[in-house]
């Protein structure tokens, strides 16, 4: 089963959008705005359909009271919300104090600590099952390769690594190569492992 990780880990930026959206949500009642969670923590994994109909979205807009560009906003930060809340398995206690720290107001924290709770792990497992990319790594090819140093006044060799990935999509096959430097693959592996330790967290 899913296991929810309570850990400081940042889960949102204060980018203006999301202060944005957070204002837009500080406005609306309780009630109203926990249909739209509640509608987002049900459809987050439906890729090819929308959260609410253009009908569902005209009458919230008239019934918050807010323009069309503000709702898309509000609906595309709630999904962001409950989207990182899914990638980092964050508690709800967790959820709810980052969102605290987000200046949105206790009856929307409870709100989202209240779904995530009772949904949380739910979501996780249909996010899971969702197929982000559908492209397979098939094979990969590498090999060590030594490049002289790009200045003239240098005789000094730098190794480099040189990738070859084969990706098959369906019954396609594409060959991607990609080198890297000593420095950028170090780079690429920390990468590597912080995925591989989410997907342990998925899995376990």
């Amino acid at each position: 089963g899913i296991s929810l990780i309570n850990k400081m880990a940042t889960l949102f930026q204060a980018t203006p959008s999301v202060k944005r959206a957070i204002q837009i949500i500080n406005q609306l009642e309780s009630a109203k705005y926990g249909k739209v969670l509640s509608r987002v923590l049900q459809k987050i994994h439906l890729k090819e359909e929308r959260i609410f109909s253009e009908d569902e979205e005209a009458k919230l807009q008239s019934v918050f009271g807010i323009e069309a560009k503000d709702l898309q906003l509000l609906i595309e930060v709630t999904t962001f919300i409950i989207e990182q809340a899914a990638y980092h398995l964050a508690k709800p206690d967790l959820l709810s104090q980052q969102l605290k720290a987000l200046n949105l107001r206790e009856d929307k924290c409870s709100l989202f600590h209240q779904g995530w709770t009772t949904q949380g792990r739910s979501v996780v497992e249909r996010l899971r099952g969702r197929t982000f990319y559908p492209r397979q790594l098939d094979s990969i090819n590498w090999r060590l390769n030594l490049s002289m140093a790009q200045s003239s006044q240098s005789k000094l060799k730098q190794p480099n690594a040189q990738f070859q990935f084969t990706i098959n999509e369906g019954e396609q096959t594409e060959k991607l190569s990609m080198e890297f430097t000593h420095e950028e693959l170090y780079d690429f592996y920390s990468k590597l492992e912080s995925i591989q330790e989410q997907l342990d967290a998925l899995s376990s």
